[in-house]
């Protein structure tokens, strides 16, 4: 079923996209510690979830009938945490407590003290098989409610991934989607290689169909393609589906791009004066 977004809900979602990754930079810099690249090809695809396509509610984060979503890259957690913000689960003030050691908003999302994380996530590899366990569970309870998890393809890496895979499969959990943040690019490689980083995984789509389930592939920037995706996602009986999102290392600001010397660099009062201005022209 083809989905077309009027163009105001997409002027909505591009203005979203900018205060997000204007947060990003800001928030990073004030703390002088985070991600920067992975949370901002993060952006978009998060922005597609959080102010359009799940049932959630913000006065309500807990309802046992809101979707769920699992950041299983969770050292992009601060992508996450202004989505939230900007959704009105926090205030926005709070991003300036990001890392400190009192604050809800640690280096990693801990679901224990921040209202809108369905799950706890640090160690690469292991959310996703957190969310086939809350996916399972609701089938098993007869729930509605849609599961969402986004991995990087450098986590894919990891062995336990495949496994979840091979479980998703085996119980048909239609209702599942995983996004990979396919931005190619991760932040080390083989030792002593400073200068360049190979693809962390090729071909995913043909793994991710080896394992039963259902693939799409679409451009992770593309709003139109975004919600389509997720939409076709919902046609899906029997199988879960995984949306191969293809990203852009650090997206909107041209010396951040496809650089994966910016994986977790701070901006100095330049940097960020530059790349503020570029997200917020559209450069």
């Amino acid at each position: 079923m083809s989905t077309i977004l009027d163009q105001e809900k997409v002027t909505i979602l591009k203005q979203k996209a900018i205060e997000t990754r204007k947060l990003i930079l800001e928030t990073i810099h004030h703390a002088g510690a985070g991600h920067i690249g992975g949370p901002l090809s993060a952006v978009d695809v998060l922005v597609s979830l959080y102010f359009n396509e799940m049932d959630i509610n913000p006065e309500d984060p807990r309802s046992d009938d809101r979707d769920r979503f699992v950041l299983s890259k969770g050292h992009s957690c601060i992508a996450l945490y202004t989505v939230l913000a900007l959704r009105g689960y926090f205030p926005i003030e709070e991003l300036k407590t990001f890392d400190e050691i009192d604050s809800r908003l640690q280096g990693h999302p801990d679901m224990k003290i921040l209202p809108g994380i369905d799950m706890s996530t640090g160690s690469l590899g292991q959310g996703i098989s957190a969310a086939v366990g809350v996916a399972l569970g609701g089938k098993l309870r007869e729930k509605n409610f849609r599961t969402y998890c986004m991995i990087g393809d450098g986590e894919s890496q990891e062995g336990q991934v495949w496994e979840a895979a091979d479980v998703a499969a085996k119980y048909e959990l239609d209702n599942l989607v995983v996004i990979m943040d396919y931005n190619k690019l991760q932040q080390y490689g083989w030792a002593g290689s400073v200068t360049e980083r190979e693809n962390p995984v090729f071909s995913p789509e043909k793994r991710w169909e080896a394992f039963g389930w259902n693939v799409i592939s679409t451009d992770g920037h593309d709003f139109q393609q975004i919600i389509q995706a997720l939409n076709d996602a919902k046609e899906v009986k029997r199988k879960p589906t995984i949306i191969v999102a293809n990203t852009v290392k650090g997206k909107g600001v041209s010396f951040m791009e496809n650089s994966y010397g910016w994986h977790a660099k701070v901006p100095n009062a330049e940097e960020l004066e530059a790349a503020i201005k570029e997200i917020v022209m559209g450069v």
